[in-house]
């Protein structure tokens, strides 16, 4: 990455360069003229014609001349149609036409260019020699737009397939416009010198282009060096181009500046190749051929130092970075530009020193060698010298098989083969008249990479000899006893003839090049006109050899290996497996390896899967609730620091087990992170108060300065006890701050992630006398994987989620996980123009993967055993490369399908890509979550926020697990799970199964306040209350009241409902024992009474009521026996009006009230308990219970909690086994067996009980007194924060603690720190 300081300036300065670099392009912006129109009949020739009407020169687009077209007299795979431009032009795009008004058109053809007509280069296209698709018919125009522009004079059309009814008929048209460069030929000799204009030049940015063509592999095309070491080189060797840089480094001089890059091959073919080196800084683009590298340069300058001159075509003198022997380039060079000077240009005006080259010239000078191309059906025979006593054979080939037969003669009576084998020549003569007579000679190794190998091959009387790359040292011979009697005739690349004397192999693939027989050169142009030999399906003038590792498909390390017609990859020691190493081996991240079954330990994680980031170790811990990931750093506890000042602090530098880029993927992801950071001192300063300068600062991610320490937060410049307010001298915000010649120490956490991992910390005061300071830095700490339980939930089938195009030309992964009860549904999708992705559910039990990259659709199809609608998570993974495309389901069940042969590779889309089907035809109904494409996490919970029909999350843990929250407990979906809510219960837990009771004095009670504009004004205060409120001014016609009690005490009133008017509801128990049920809506003289039940019920144990009223009709239902239901007079109202208190235990109310209740009932007051109280959507004793802030419930007396009221077992409970709400251990049953004792209440455990009671009510009463006086010279703490700050002891905490976004509060002033 480019810095951002003037950065978008140097890139337009690049690019000005550039395009004022660049050779010589038309004045129009479109480059597309029509070029083969108007050239003349001599411009074109063929292979042959079937007649005079069909010559070449009647192949001009839409012309009837002639016989309205070119045809050749045979139509087989040797026939072409040539072209000449007239000069060098720059070529857009091709068009065909089949013959005017005729059956005779070409259906597929290739495409060769060249400058000179000879030593064609056939047109790649995707990592092949590329077939255009022709004509269907005699009329239609078929137009290709190239892919890669080529630059040639000639262009020739060799047509694959053609008419079935007809033959071979081709008109054509070529688009482009004018080309010009300067050129220059470099001898091997000479170089020409560009001279700065100061001796010394500091380069900050430079921009150097040029074009080359040569047939040498080995040569320097520019250098330049400075007496600093450093140095700027680039050169072939083997026939790849290697640019060294060197910036120089602080560090061993310049030896850690050295940055090497190499890129293409076979380079040495003597075609054209672009070069284009943009540097800025340290940030370098090497682009070779349309494909470009980024990479940074080694060590800490970004200037680079020259001296002098930059030379181009070799090294005026040795430089520095390797001695000497390094050869001068020879060859062609052309637009040769440096930083916007034109180098070429000057040559030739003579403003260069050129002095060096013997003969210099401005035109190229071409090769003389005419390579033949091998493919597996082919070969050439040569002729030879007969019944001679010598063979003497030469060729140079190349070729990345392995194996191969090079050449085959039969002798009088034997025979001769040169192969190769296993990367070696071998030689084998084999005379069947004569007993031991048989030579087998090999040399060389490794001969099959690309690379040209000459091979000389002597055979005479009792003497062979092989010759590799003319190394005469080690050329192998023999001495066995010969006779050699030739045959005349040699089959170079292939023998297909069923001979008796036949070779171990029968082809070749691969070029050869200056093949001599007797020690003549053949005449292979005579050959290619037929004059000479013999051939059979090779391609002559061409070498067609493609490095299929070049740009390399091998992602991740991943090593390329290749044979004439594919590649593999090596992914041993990558951490990746696949085709082409793509996909991870690993887990994305500790909660992963959780939900596989692992345990805590060490482990590899890849949070980005396929992309760049590779694997690293981090500790995982697995507890109950929480999946903790800790990454190590180097910096051991308590590591001393001495010597340090303001004015020299002492930097220690914190190295981690990960790339701080792989540190920042685990905690983007993560719900939180944290790391302990401390510091032990004795007359060491900390941070000197929160305005003044601190001694101490530490670095974090992006290398920022914070001055904040452990336990406090960003823009507050304090330590933990500054926030907390107990340092050791109130004067200060750190205990280090007071200078104390005690030990004191600062320390706490860290936990803002987006500053961590710590990497730096200064100290700066350790250098006075009996200054003294350790640091401690731990390990970060991150705990969650938000990227892993991403998701969304499509409620209808035309919803779905659009993110920007998927990027996925030559490789492309997708993984995900699936819920649904849908039998079908597109999952997602991306369009081009007629490319297209797509993932779907086909049937309740098919996944398809299916594709077109522009050969075709292809379809991938996964069969599960089982439904996939079972509304369960399923996995699915899908990638495609150029080497397969793979279909897996639920880590099984893989689906592969190999790429073609030959074909179109790259993905290209255009549309967004859409999550769920965009037309809404078999859209998805159902749950996606972490979806990965590439390595990256798309965030459907934010997208599907501001998108309708898609809700962030997904109930899916809800849907499986929803049924533990009891008791009307909502579940509520976790990243990592479920949580149930009991917040509208009466019911807490983690199930909402255990109640929630107290125990009432004489004197008790609760008073909840059902007017709505009290509960609206305490809900403002805290909006996690726990409590709802009724709607104002309410008239009820409904009602629904459920809770226990167990008492040994009557009368008593259990629950009372007052209202502004004289309505009422009440329970209560009467003298005997006996519930009633009263109420009081109005229309009857005296309260509708009904008696529950005739039993007593203050008999000690636990008893339930459930009753529910809809208008008229009453339901009771009291403990476990059935319920039985009820009826309101006629002249009863049904509306409960004005409703606006409650009461349990006892009443204290103003305004009109029943007497008879309170003369009857309310004294003493309830004395027992209550449990699970609730009243329609109201829990009012877990409110008076467990309601901290002001609400609009209170008590009176004394209020003690207790489940002593829980539900009773009078009808004994279901077993466990057929529970299905049964959980084991004991913590979480909601009954406690002692309690229910039949025939009465256990006295001797009731006094026991409220001993134990007693007193620890007492300890606790000291204790609360004890610590207020002990504290209480802090003074108060008054604050006019938010609130949450009533229960905090500063100000800062307040803001930390009821504040989640409190780092954007920070004061303006405190914004420099970050600076």
């Amino acid at each position: 990455m480019l810095r951002p300081d003037g950065s978008l300036a140097a890139l337009v300065w690049i690019f000005s360069l550039i395009s004022g670099s660049a050779a010589a392009l038309p004045s129009s912006q479109k480059c597309d003229e029509a070029l083969a129109t108007s050239l003349p009949h001599s411009a074109f020739s063929s292979s042959s014609v079937f007649s005079s009407g069909y010559a070449p020169g009647y192949a001009k687009l839409n012309r009837r001349g002639g016989a309205g077209g070119w045809s050749p007299l045979d139509s087989d795979h040797y026939q072409w149609l040539q072209v000449d431009l007239g000069s060098r032009k720059q070529v857009m795009a091709i068009a065909t036409q089949g013959r005017y008004s005729s059956s005779d058109w070409t259906t597929r053809y290739r495409l060769l260019y060249s400058d000179t007509g000879r030593n064609w280069k056939p047109y790649h296209q995707d990592g092949n020699i590329w077939a255009f698709t022709g004509n269907t018919n005699t009329e239609s125009v078929v137009r290709h737009d190239l892919q890669h522009v080529i630059v040639a004079r000639f262009l020739r059309f060799v047509p694959l397939d053609w008419s079935e009814e007809g033959r071979i008929g081709l008109r054509i048209e070529i688009y482009g416009c004018p080309y010009w460069s300067d050129v220059i030929n470099f001898d091997g000799q000479g170089v020409i010198s560009y001279r700065f204009k100061m001796k010394k030049m500091k380069i900050l940015k430079d921009v150097i282009s040029l074009k080359f063509k040569t047939a040498e592999s080995e040569g320097v095309i520019l250098h330049g060096e400075g007496q600093q070491g450093d140095y700027i080189t680039l050169e072939l060797q083997r026939g790849r181009l290697l640019l060294q840089i060197n910036l120089g480094s602080n560090q061993y001089g310049s030896i850690l500046g050295h940055t090497s890059v190499t890129s293409g091959s076979l380079l040495d073919d003597h075609h054209w190749h672009s070069v284009v080196i943009e540097r800025y800084r340290r940030n370098v683009n090497f682009t070779l051929d349309q494909h470009t590298q980024h990479f940074r340069t080694n060590g800490e300058f970004d200037h680079l130092d020259l001296d002098y001159e930059l030379s181009f075509g070799g090294m005026p003198y040795s430089g520095k970075p390797i001695s000497g022997g390094r050869r001068n380039f020879k060859g062609c060079m052309e637009s040769i530009n440096y930083n916007g000077d034109n180098i070429t240009d000057l040559a030739r005006r003579k403003k260069l020193d050129t002095s060096s080259f013997r003969n210099l010239t401005f035109s190229c000078v071409e090769s003389h060698t005419f390579p033949v191309f091998f493919n597996a059906t082919s070969f050439l025979q040569l002729s030879g010298r007969r019944e001679h006593n010598m063979v003497s054979v030469g060729f140079q080939f190349r070729t990345w098989n392995p194996s191969g037969l090079l050449l085959f003669s039969s002798l009088t009576d034997g025979m001769l083969e040169i192969a190769l084998n296993d990367g070696k020549v071998t030689a084998h003569i084999n005379v069947t008249q004569q007993k031991n007579s048989r030579v087998h000679i090999a040399s060389g190794s490794g001969l099959n990479d690309g690379e040209w190998h000459d091979v000389r091959f002597l055979a005479k009387e009792n003497f062979a000899m092989l010759t590799i790359d003319g190394d005469e040292a080690s050329a192998v011979r023999t001495t066995a006893p010969l006779q050699i009697n030739t045959g005349g005739t040699y089959h170079f690349g292939g023998y297909f003839l069923r001979t008796q004397a036949s070779p171990s192999q029968r082809s070749f693939q691969g070029c050869m090049q200056l093949i001599q027989v007797d020690d003549q050169l053949a005449d292979l142009a005579a050959v290619e006109q037929g004059r000479l030999g013999a051939f059979e399906n090779v391609s002559l003038d061409m070498c067609a050899i493609i490095d299929r590792c070049m740009p390399n498909h091998c992602e991740h390390g991943g090593r390329c290996t290749q044979t004439w017609d594919s590649f593999s990859c090596s992914c041993d020691g990558t951490g990746y497996t696949g085709a082409t190493c793509h996909t991870s081996i690993y887990e994305q991240s500790c909660e992963a390896y959780k939900h596989v079954g692992r345990s805590s330990d060490l482990y590899w994680i890849d949070p980005d899967g396929s992309g760049p980031l590779g694997p690293f170790k981090v500790i995982c811990n697995m507890t109950e609730d929480k999946v903790w990931t800790t990454v190590v750093n180097n910096l051991p506890i308590q590591t001393p620091v001495s010597g340090s000042s303001r004015e020299r602090r002492t930097v220690l530098q914190l190295n981690y087990s990960a790339t701080m880029e792989q540190i920042s993927a685990i905690t983007s992801s993560a719900e939180h992170c944290e790391q302990h950071i401390a510091y032990n001192c004795r007359m060491s300063r900390l941070l000197n108060t929160p305005d003044g300068t601190p001694y101490t600062w530490w670095v974090g991610r992006g290398n920022e300065k914070h001055f904040y320490w452990g336990g406090s937060a960003p823009g507050i410049q304090k330590c933990a006890c500054g926030i907390e307010r107990n340092c050791s001298d109130p004067k200060y915000h750190c205990n280090c701050d007071a200078d104390q010649k005690q030990w004191r120490e600062d320390s706490g956490l860290l936990v803002y992630k987006d500053h961590l991992p710590v990497s730096q910390v200064a100290v700066g005061d350790t250098n006075r006398p009996g200054s003294e300071a350790k640091l401690t830095v731990g390990p970060l700490r991150c705990q969650g994987d938000r990227s892993y339980w991403n998701a969304a939930s499509f409620n209808t089938p035309s919803s779905y989620l659009h993110f920007s195009t998927f990027q996925g030309e030559t490789s492309a992964d997708i993984s995900f996980y699936f819920k649904t009860s849908a039998p079908y549904g597109v999952f997602l999708e991306n369009l081009g123009n007629t490319d297209f992705i797509r993932l779907e559910l086909k049937s309740p039990t098919v996944v398809s993967f299916s594709f077109d990259v522009g050969n075709g659709p292809v379809e991938l199809t996964v069969h599960s055993p089982t439904p996939l609608n079972d509304d369960q998570w399923h996995r699915v993974s899908a990638e495609r490369n150029v080497k397969e495309a793979i279909l897996q389901l639920d880590q099984q069940y893989p689906e592969i399908r190999s790429a073609p042969a030959q074909g179109h590779t790259r993905l290209e889309l255009y549309s967004q890509l859409y999550v769920g089907a965009a037309g809404g035809q078999r859209g998805f109904l159902g749950c996606i979550r972490s979806l990965k494409m590439n390595g990256v996490t798309l965030d459907l919970e934010e997208r599907a926020k501001v998108t309708p029909g898609v809700k962030p999350g997904c109930s899916g843990h809800c849907t499986s697990f929803g049924m533990y929250c009891r008791n009307g407990g909502k579940c509520v979906e976790k990243y990592n799970g479920y949580s149930c809510d009991c917040s509208g219960t009466a019911y807490d837990g983690p199930f909402c199964n255990r109640d929630v009771g107290g125990f009432f004095e004489a004197g008790t009670l609760v008073r909840y306040n059902l007017v709505q504009d009290v509960v609206a004004a305490a809900s403002s205060l805290d909006g996690k209350a726990v409590v709802q409120s009724l709607p104002t001014e309410s008239n009820l016609t409904q009602e629904d009241v459920a809770f226990s009690f167990s008492t040994s005490s009557a009368p008593s009133i259990l629950l009372y409902v007052s209202s502004r008017t004289q309505d009422y509801m009440a329970v209560v128990l009467r003298q005997n024992g006996t519930l009633q049920l009263r109420y009081n809506l109005g229309g009857l003289k005296e309260p509708f009474a009904v008696d529950l039940d005739q039993r007593n019920l203050a008999n000690g144990q636990p008893h339930s009521v459930n009753i529910t009223r809809r208008e008229r009709d009453i339901y009771v239902q009291l403990d476990h026996y059935p319920s039985v239901s009820y009826s309101l007079p006629e002249a009863s109202d049904t509306q409960f009006n004005l409703v606006k208190t409650l009461f349990l235990g006892k009443v204290f109310e103003t305004g009109p009230i029943d007497p008879v209740l309170i003369e009857k009932y309310n004294t003493p007051g309830f004395v027992g308990c209550l449990s699970r109280v609730q009243f329609n959507s109201i829990a009012p004793l877990k409110a008076a219970l467990r309601t901290r802030d002001p609400a609009p419930v209170s008590h009176q007396g004394k209020l003690v909690e207790s489940n002593c009221g829980a539900s009773p077992l009078t009808i004994p409970p279901m077993s466990a086994a057929t529970d299905p709400w049964h959980l084991e251990g004991g913590d979480d049953n909601p009954l406690n067996e002692e309690r229910v004792i039949p025939g009465g209440v256990n006295r001797n455990s009731a006094i026991i009980g409220g001993i134990i009671a007693v007193v620890i009510f007492t300890i606790l009463c000291t204790l609360v007194f004890l610590i207020r006086y002990m504290f209480r010279h802090k003074g108060t703490y008054h604050t006019n924060e938010a609130k949450g700050g009533e229960s905090s002891e500063s100000a800062d905490t307040a803001i930390i603690g009821t504040d989640p976004n409190f780092t954007e509060t920070i004061d303006e002033s405190k914004k420099e720190w970050f600076i």
